[in-house]
């Protein structure tokens, strides 16, 4: 079977011949149709989380897929052969760029009818990771003041419009050329990055979704009211994420010093900040497809690669300047 794999970390992606997928008794065989491209796919290849995700390499990447059952394990009971599912795999099933991929029946969700399959391979990861951010940590409701970071990118450009389905007034960092575009999407506030300082505009919001990191989360800790939430996606990690991914209890020191001084800076100004690492959920996504049936969610696609140009795909993430998501097509 034709993939795309890392054999060593900071090692390049390239094609391989590799194995069929071993399809357990709840698991489903898709063939893959299309496969998002994500931030997550280039941290594993250099290694930035090799010791929170180990994993046995060679390693086939993609966290995003889009594509039609053509097997079922014996357990398996709500898709059969010819269902149109999406879904971002568990960490252990993960493997995407690839012809054919097995997937855990409860990470699987049907496709939305209404969106083509690189389409709906562009929103698992991200929305995913928007759903678990807005709704379940943050409880957003209406009224309430959300900021999203990066807001034309994959996880904001998602994030912006469920902040708003929810109610929020929200507010976004992009760059001037892209101010416009996000105001589309529902974004009531812009601020330009490269001119602007968020921090010195922004006041009293409750939640603030953080793709960046660094400075930008210290930053986005003061613009919170107090007891507002800061939900980071680029870290550092936390305690809770160490217990819930039951490390060991070295590295369970190690990210908790990591990320000690974010914490200590957060209950000194009277908030929270919590690491998000998202999880693969099929409930989830059926909730999120409704969302796109009825026009509150429209997936975000900034270029369509062939799979051939897999290697390509990846390598655009890099250069930036690209909205919403990057989707490799086998169709």
């Amino acid at each position: 079977m034709r993939a795309f794999v890392i054999n060593q970390y900071k090692g390049p992606l390239h094609e391989a011949d590799v194995p069929e997928p071993v399809v357990g008794e709840h698991d489903v065989l898709v063939q893959v149709q299309a496969a998002g491209v994500n931030q997550l796919d280039e941290k594993i290849r250099v290694g930035e989380f090799k010791q929170i995700l180990p994993y046995e390499l060679p390693l086939v990447l993609g966290h995003d897929v889009a594509g039609t059952v053509v097997g079922v394990g014996a357990q398996v009971q709500g898709l059969t052969f010819g269902d149109e599912v999406y879904a971002r795999p568990g960490k252990d099933q993960i493997g995407t760029f690839a012809e054919r991929v097995a997937v855990a029946e409860t990470d699987l969700a049907l496709k939305p009818a209404s969106i083509s399959m690189e389409e709906a391979a562009s929103l698992p990861l991200v929305a995913l990771t928007a759903w678990q951010a807005l709704v379940e940590r943050a409880d957003v409701q209406p009224g309430q003041k959300v900021l999203v970071h990066a807001g034309a990118g994959g996880v904001g450009s998602i994030a912006i419009q469920l902040a708003k389905h929810l109610g929020a007034t929200v507010a976004t960092t992009v760059s001037a050329g892209n101010a416009a575009w996000v105001r589309e999407l529902g974004a009531d506030v812009t601020i330009d990055y490269r001119t602007e300082d968020f921090e010195q505009v922004l006041h009293g919001y409750d939640v603030v979704l953080d793709s960046l990191g660094g400075t930008s989360l210290e930053k986005s800790l003061r613009v919170l009211r107090p007891g507002g939430k800061a939900i980071g996606i680029s870290g550092p990690p936390g305690p809770a994420f160490a217990r819930e991914g039951g490390l060991n209890p070295v590295l369970r020191l190690a990210i908790t010093a990591l990320s000690s001084k974010i914490r200590r800076q957060a209950r000194k100004l009277g908030v929270h900040y919590e690491f998000l690492f998202v999880r693969a959920s099929g409930d989830q996504l059926t909730q999120i497809a409704k969302l796109v049936e009825d026009g509150a969610l429209r997936p975000v696609v900034g270029r369509v690669f062939d799979f051939d140009q897999t290697v390509q795909a990846l390598q655009a993430l890099d250069k930036g300047g690209l909205r919403g998501k990057a989707v490799i097509s086998r169709a």
